[in-house]
């Protein structure tokens, strides 16, 4: 199942919208980029395991 994290779950100083939407492994790799560029956090196994917490399931598209 396709895992994704929304910027605007999560309030910051950059009042960041971006969603990033795949499977877990590249929505935590995409993440973990955007927010050491963009939040200025700081790339660590707990902050990617924080990261992954924070993961919903995508709902199912209807074909």
């Amino acid at each position: 199942m396709r895992k994704f994290i929304d910027c605007r779950e999560y309030p910051s100083e950059a009042n960041c919208t971006l969603t990033i939407a795949g499977e877990e492994e590249e929505v935590v790799r995409a993440a973990t980029e955007h927010s050491v560029s963009v939040h200025q956090e700081v790339d660590t196994p707990e902050f990617r395991d924080m990261l992954r917490t924070m993961l919903k399931d995508e709902a199912p598209q209807n074909a």
